[in-house]
């Protein structure tokens, strides 16, 4: 007996482009009608039966990549798809049948900054992921603080060719490895803003890594445009004003289905004393178009002319406008775990040299 007739309704709105709506009837698993419409422009007219046609016939549970494929190759010679493009598609069409989600489809938490060891910090980024993928928690927004003097490296990253080991010494620099790609990231009490999403990768299914980026941070760049400064991505991970960059990102895409998404920024950086301890070489900079590592990262705090707690609080606030979320509070169990995995994974000097 064949199951009734769903309708399904998801919506995509492309990083930097037109809205994509999928208005689809499922039935028996197998989606029956599909109904492609938006903003964006699609020439000529007739491709647009085109689109619905390609996913009219296809399993419910296809994979983002099948829906992209079905688009690309069920268009008609000629036609062009502008603000949009068969990815896009995808991603709306996965939404509205319930595979990937919309910031909408969560409730999330706020974890205000709480002073921890870095050990901890860098740990909690792990714990707390798995929790949300786990549905053992919220998805969440948590920033950090601390009080040592750190060097946090990326997971790839050559501890020898990264950080001086006199420099760190000599400065009483905590030298930490991440679970995460990226750089280095050079992180004095009180001299940086760092926060960490911790969210279910459902919410960028679709997305490339490079388009992930700035939708994962659209808020924090309205949260800086709240406090004056006029923010951008410049590509892969670097966020930057006119002045020079301030900020960088970093992701992991866990095996259980939870997305690790953090930021650095730098509020009022010691340069100085972040060439000594950091190696950061010409090639490094090579492709920046500045003579000196030194000139690559402007503070925030010149910028703004605000105090770094205005700043956090900012970023709290857009962050609970935009998306519905709730101020809450780490809880000694979640703490706990967090310290025991920093024993045993992030301070050692197997996790830290593993990439010698």
């Amino acid at each position: 007996m064949s199951s009734q007739a769903q309708a399904h309704h998801g919506e995509y709105k492309v990083v930097g482009g037109k809205l994509v709506v999928a208005d689809l009837t499922v039935e028996d698993g197998t989606i029956t009608a599909a109904n492609i419409n938006g903003d964006f422009f699609l020439e000529p007219d007739e491709a647009l039966e085109d689109l619905n046609a390609a996913l009219t016939g296809l399993p419910a549970d296809s994979t983002h990549g099948t829906l992209r494929d079905a688009v690309v190759h069920g268009l008609r010679d000629g036609a062009e798809m502008i603000g949009f493009d068969a990815a896009a598609v995808a991603i709306a069409v996965r939404r509205a049948l319930g595979h990937a989600s919309t910031w909408a489809d969560h409730e999330w938490e706020i974890l205000p900054p709480l002073d921890l060891p870095i050990a901890t910090n860098v740990a909690l980024d792990e714990v707390i992921t798995r929790d949300v993928a786990a549905g053992r928690r919220r998805p969440t927004l948590r920033l950090w603080d601390w009080s040592e003097r750190a060097v946090v490296i990326g997971s790839f990253q050559s501890l020898r060719n990264e950080v001086d080991p006199e420099a760190a010494a000599e400065h009483d620099v905590t030298v930490m490895r991440r679970i995460s790609g990226g750089g280095a990231m050079f992180m004095e009490a009180g001299n940086c803003i760092t926060y960490s999403l911790c969210v279910p990768v459902s919410l960028v299914d679709g997305l490339s890594f490079a388009d992930s980026y700035p939708f994962l941070d659209a808020w924090v760049m309205e949260a800086l445009g709240r406090v004056g400064i006029d923010a951008h991505y410049k590509p892969l991970n670097d966020i930057a004003t006119e002045h020079g960059k301030i900020g960088g990102a970093a992701q992991k895409r866990l095996a259980g289905g939870g997305l690790l998404h953090h930021v650095t920024m730098s509020y009022d950086i010691d340069a100085d004393k972040m060439m000594q301890v950091l190696r950061i070489g010409r090639e490094k900079i090579s492709d920046k178009g500045i003579a000196s590592a030194k000139k690559r990262v402007d503070p925030l705090k010149r910028q703004a002319g605000r105090s770094r707690a205005e700043i956090f609080e900012v970023m709290m606030t857009v962050f609970a406008e935009r998306y519905g979320a709730r101020r809450g509070e780490l809880d000694a169990d979640t703490i706990a775990r967090a310290e025991e995995l920093a024993r045993e994974k992030f301070l050692t000097d197997e996790w830290l040299q593993r990439v010698p």
